[in-house]
């Protein structure tokens, strides 16, 4: 039986093809409407593991999704990095000087839009990108695109007028595999956690000092609101290293003390930057 998992979105989403990229093709994609709905799949064994967009490197960070893996008791399996390239999509026998009117999620409108006012194009804001793919495949409108990955375009049986149309070439969206259990120590690793700090002076300075003298390296650092607590902020934070290594046990313990309240998401496999060309 082939590895079931989940994701936000429609068939041939960003997410969907992060699947495919570090699963393979053989994998089974379970889409799901929203992102909640993606941890209650996994919660429920409908899936054996989930895909979750944390953060984009044009957007910054999928808020929602860092909120959703604090009140969970998910951990992170690995980590995902995909180049995102969008494609410009139209039903078959509709030629580039035909469109009038291009849809999709605001955000991708937005990484293509010196593309789109290059080409005279009416920007048409959808809820999704893959979504609006296929309603564009439903409807057949006469002189609209679509901007979406190519999978969709495959899925939905839309031409691909035009590849790789973003604005901006380095657009990188990191994703987190989510599961039960703690995964193996992989060849490089981050360890990922959420902390809060007690309310004195230097309180951040200190816990981020017992990284520092352990020469452990941040990879990130975010600060979110404290949603039962206002003013009060939480720290996400990503380290190289694994939590069994002496340095990371050892800083772990340290911020137990110094933080007042601290929760690992996960220490995992991760993706060297040079390797995806960032």
């Amino acid at each position: 039986m082939s590895l079931k998992v989940a994701f936000q979105g429609v068939h041939g989403a960003y997410s969907e093809q992060a699947i495919r990229q570090h699963f393979g093709d053989d994998v089974q994609t379970v889409p799901c409407p929203l992102l909640g709905d993606v941890f209650d799949a996994i919660h429920r064994q409908r899936v054996d593991l989930a895909v979750l967009p944390v953060e984009n490197a044009l957007a910054g960070a999928v808020s929602q999704a860092y909120e959703l893996l604090m009140d969970s008791d998910l951990l992170i399996q690995a980590e995902i990095i995909l180049h995102v390239h969008h494609s410009l999509l139209a039903p078959a026998g509709t030629t580039f000087q035909d469109v009038k009117r291009v849809q999709s999620h605001p955000q991708a409108l937005a990484q293509c839009e010196s593309y789109l006012r290059r080409h005279n194009f009416e920007a048409v804001p959808k809820y999704d990108t893959a979504g609006s793919a296929r309603e564009l495949a439903g409807t057949l409108e006469q002189g609209t695109a679509a901007i979406a990955s190519k999978l969709a375009g495959e899925l939905y049986g839309l031409t691909a007028l035009d590849h790789d149309i973003e604005d901006v070439k380095f657009n990188f969206t990191r994703f987190f595999v989510l599961g039960h259990d703690a995964p193996e120590r992989g060849e490089y690793n981050k360890t990922s956690l959420v902390f809060a700090t007690r309310n004195r002076p230097s309180a951040l300075y200190d816990c981020l000092g017992e990284f520092a003298s352990r020469g452990l390296n941040l990879t990130k650092i975010e600060s979110r609101p404290r949603r039962n607590r206002p003013w009060e902020p939480v720290f996400f934070l990503d380290f190289e290293g694994y939590w069994q290594d002496a340095a990371c046990q050892e800083v772990l313990a340290k911020l137990l003390f110094r933080a007042s309240f601290v929760k690992m998401l996960g220490s995992y496999p991760a993706v060297r930057n040079d390797s995806v060309g960032i």
